[in-house]
Formats: C-alpha cells, structure tokens, sequence
C-alpha cells in the first residue's frame, strides 16, 4: 500500500510516525557529522527540504528524542553501527528564523527575541536542581521580547554553558531560514542597523562560544562574510554549485521515477522531467523540486506548484527597476536561450542597490535560473556563468512576473495588444498612454545619477511583456542586429502570411526636436535607414507585410506612429 503524501509536512517526526511518503535523506547526517566542520552554512532553493532535514538532524542527535530509535530504523543511517550509538546523545538548540518578517527593525529584533525565549521554555527544567545559581535562575525567567539586544545576543551562548553543565556535553546548533529576516532588511530600508545586531548575535553563538559542539544553519543566499560573517573564520559555506551535499536537499531522478512508478504515473515522466527537473548542485545534475514532485504524486496533474507559492517580492523589484540590459538578458532567457555574467555567489545586499548584476547571484541561489557550464578565464581565474531558465516550471513564474507588472492597467494593456495585431494606431495611442501612465514610475528605480527617469526601463519591461502574452503565436526579439544596425523590438509570426512588426523607442532630444511628432519620425527614419527589414526578408516574409512603428517617450507621454506602406 502506497503510503499517504502529507503536503507541507515539515516535521521530521510526524512524518515518520504518520507513515507519509518520504525520501530517504539520512545520508545527509553521515555527511554532515563525518565532515568535522565547526560550522556550516548551506544554501538551496525554497522548498527544497531544508526544514525537513533540519529537523531530522535535530531528531537524530538531540537528547530530547534519546529514546525514539524507531524513527530511524527503517533508513539507511541505522545501518551504520557507529551512528546508532550517537543517536539521541546531545543537547540541540534548533531554531528557525522562517516566520521573522517584519517592515520595520524595532519589530524585527522583538521577532529574534521572541524564538530566543521559545528556545529558553523547552528547557526550564534547567531551573530544576543546583544546575544554575538564584542569579543565573533570575537571568534564565528573563528572557523575553523586552531583554536589551545586548543581552539578547549572548542568550543563546549562555544557554550552551548551562546545557553543559547539566548534560555534560557540549551543544550543536541547528539554525533554519537563517537569511530570512536579512531579505526583509534590505526590503524595508533597515539592512544596515539590523546587520550589527545580527552579527553581534552570531558572533556570540557561532564563535565565541566554547560550549558548542558544531552549528549548522540554513538559507536561501550565501550573504556577505563581511556583511554578518566577519568575524566567523570557522564556517563552510556550500553554495548550489558546491560538491558538498549534492543530493541531500531535492530529489534526484532515480528517486521521483522510483516515486512515480510506485503511484502509477509512470507514464509522464517526460512531462514531468520538462517541468521540474533541471536544477544542479555541485557536478550533480538533474535534482527535482522536491515540493512540486510531492504535489504531483498526490494531485496526478503537472501544474506550477512550487512558482505558484514563490514569495519573489524582492526578485520582481529587482528585474522590474532594472536596466534595459539586464532586461534585454531576461528577453534572451525567457526566449530559451543562455546568458553569459560574471558574478560572485557571496550576495551582498548593499550591491544590489550599485552593482545590478548582482541579481544574477539572486537568481541562481533562488532557483530560477541554472547553471549549464562554468568558465574560470583569466590570470585571476574570474568565474564566467552561463545561465539559463532552471524548467517549464520556472518560465511560468517568470511569465506571471511579467504579467503582474501591468495588473494595474490590466484592460488598457490588453487593449494595446489587440489594437497592435490590428494594426490600429489611434488605439495603440490611447491605450499606451494610459498603461504609461499607470506603470511608468513602477518601472524606475529612481538611482540614476542623473536624477531623471529613464523611459527604456519601462518599454523594455514592455518588451518583456509582450513576449509573454504574444509567445504563442509570435517570437518577440529585442536589440538584434538587422541591416546596419540592431532594431529595438521584432514581432515575427509564427505564421508568414501574417504581419510582421517592427518597433523603434525613441526619447524626445529637446535640443535637436521640438516635438514628439517629430522624434516619432526620427524613430521610423532610422528603422528605413538602418534596413532593419534585413532580417524578416531573409527569412521569407514579404515586404509590403512588415509594418514599422515609431515609439517617442518625452516623461510618461506616448506618441506612436506609423509608417505608410
């Protein structure tokens, strides 16, 4: 009998004694233990049983569960004679940061308190007995949300003495989500008051601690050593393309069709692998998302279960304030094709604000792009990535971004598509205006050094758009080279008896135009000039089935013009 698939089950235990369905990961405690590291940091996607396997170690080492063997002796750890003598013979410390989520860092500090006191009452029975002195007992009823942050950064290498006093061994540390407050930081503007506390409050746990056995912690990002690390000489960190680990956290392709011939769905293994299979960490290709495969096996129907769940608030900002050329590279992306950056995998938040291609180093810690090759060039060995779109699965997310950009102008935007099709420029310029008007400033990140707004921002997020809603029935292409030049927009359809567009952006040069009527002009001048018809010919289409626009931009207002055929 097939066993029950619990969805979201997070707790090690309860997914053992309910009899869910499970992968057997306890590989990943041999690994981990058998390393030797002081402390370890590793990053993986959302949803990728970083939890889950949190609170098996937990379960595996922690004294709390001395007596429960049963949870293990049907994996593959209670093989290993040596691992059964170690099982439940440590005091644990396991926390997680995945519900510290505030806007504000007053907030965010009470949140840290508040798990630092739920730490405190599953131990009072350290208050039992001499253990601790009237001061130590007074200090221990302390603790709570209104503790200084002082205090409240010793807390928890405190609490490791007074374990080894009572136990007599030394504590591991088990950290969950340990970046998530660190996103809400720099989301809500209070990155750099929240670093010093954070830092202070890991320096104390995670160095300075004499009573600490090993720690490991959890995230989505690698952040900054210098950030929130700096002083922790003693951590390994294992990034998605460390070898460490490699199929600790996912699924690899064995274990989802095991899975798949054991509920009958065999047969849509292909669909499945287009899906949610291409993810890669260290050498190990082919890892699925475990979270979809779940939904999968207990659903019987491919949807886009992990995107659909995705709290991407920080991504979507990113992209959408980005440049035209960081927006162009998601054109090629979102096109099937690979990009090529120079990143550092260590994100430093304060770099997203100055250093666009640090969205990159987002992007691949997320999930939402892979890794096909590795390039190290140069006397200083400078890492080259080549990225593309992880799976079909991703590309939805990706789309629904796209489309979420101009929910506020849902029914002007759609209006511009089916006017474009029609070729009907009086609607084109009603309903564009309206959507520039309702989005344009969504689209500027206003950090310019000049101070001014910049209109390509906004229509190569247009752009985006486009190839999201019109892919179907045509191939959207942006900043190619055609004729003399590389033309701003290309709408081919699929269909060579259908029109063909070109589309050239131009913004209003006040000291050569006097008018937007005139910079429209100069835009469809250029497109003859350069003959970016070059490549629509090439490929078959005819002339007089080529329709050319000009866009000119002077702030949110539109002007669009068409040339006579």
């Amino acid at each position: 009998m097939v066993k029950t698939i619990g969805i979201g089950k997070q707790d090690f235990a309860s997914v053992i004694e309910d009899n869910c369905f499970f992968v057997d990961k306890t590989s990943f405690i041999k690994e981990w233990w058998d390393s030797k590291d002081d402390v370890t940091l590793i990053t993986r996607p959302r949803r990728f049983g970083k939890t889950l396997n949190m609170s098996m170690l937990n379960c595996f080492f922690s004294n709390q569960y001395k007596d429960r063997s049963d949870l293990f002796d049907s994996l593959s750890i209670w093989e290993d004679e040596d691992y059964r003598k170690i099982q439940g013979t440590y005091p644990v410390i396991f926390m997680s940061f995945a519900s510290v989520k505030a806007d504000n860092l007053g907030d965010a500090k009470i949140q840290i308190k508040a798990q630092i006191e739920a730490v405190y009452k599953r131990h009072r029975y350290l208050l039992e007995g001499d253990t601790l002195t009237a001061d130590e007992i007074a200090d221990f009823e302390g603790t709570n949300t209104r503790m200084g942050d002082a205090e409240s950064g010793l807390k928890l290498n405190i609490l490791c003495e007074y374990f080894h006093r009572y136990w007599g061994k030394k504590t591991i540390i088990i950290l969950d989500e340990y970046d998530t407050p660190i996103q809400e930081a720099y989301l809500h503007g209070y990155w750099n008051e929240f670093t010093a506390y954070i830092r202070s409050l890991f320096n104390a746990t995670f160095k300075t601690n004499p009573y600490m056995e090993r720690a490991i912690m959890t995230g989505i990002t690698r952040v900054s050593k210098e950030s929130i690390f700096s002083d922790l000489n003693n951590l390994n960190v294992i990034t998605t393309t460390s070898s460490s680990y490699a199929t600790s956290f996912g699924f690899t392709e064995n274990e989802v069709f095991d899975a798949m011939e054991e509920y009958g769905l065999s047969g849509e293994k292909d669909t499945v692998k287009k899906w949610y299979d291409g993810f890669k960490f260290g050498n190990h290709s082919d890892i699925y998302n475990p979270w979809s495969i779940t939904n999968f096996l207990k659903e019987k129907q491919i949807s886009p279960y992990w995107a659909s769940t995705s709290s991407n608030g920080l991504v979507n900002r990113l992209i959408r304030t980005a440049s035209a050329e960081i927006k162009s590279m998601m054109e090629t992306l979102l096109e099937g094709d690979s990009v090529e950056v120079s990143i550092d995998e260590q994100l430093v938040f304060e770099q997203l604000d100055n250093d666009e291609n640090a969205i990159w180093s987002l992007l691949l810690a997320s999930g939402y792009l892979k890794v096909d090759s590795l390039e190290k060039r140069g006397l200083t060995l400078e890492p080259w990535y080549h990225l593309s779109i992880t799976n079909l699965e991703t590309v939805s997310m990706f789309s629904n971004m796209f489309r979420g950009w101009f929910n506020a102008s849902v029914s002007n935007y759609n209006g511009f598509i089916r006017a474009l099709l029609r070729g009907n420029v009086k609607e084109m310029n009603i309903y564009m205006n309206e959507v520039a008007l309702s989005t344009f400033s969504s689209f500027d990140s206003g950090k310019h050094p000049s101070g001014k707004s910049e209109p390509e921002r906004f229509y190569h997020g247009f752009v985006l758009g486009l190839l999201v809603e019109l892919r179907d029935k045509y191939e959207v292409q942006s900043n190619r080279e055609s004729g003399y030049g590389r033309y701003d927009v290309m709408i081919i359809p699929r269909d060579k008896n259908s029109q063909a567009v070109i589309i050239e952006f131009k913004v209003i040069d006040s000291q050569e135009e006097t008018s937007l009527d005139m910079t429209a002009d100069s835009a469809l001048k250029q497109i003859e000039e350069k003959n970016y018809d070059a490549k629509l010919l090439e490929r078959g289409y005819k002339r007089e089935a080529i329709q050319h626009y000009g866009f000119a931009f002077e702030g949110k207002k539109v002007l669009i013009k068409k040339a006579q055929i």
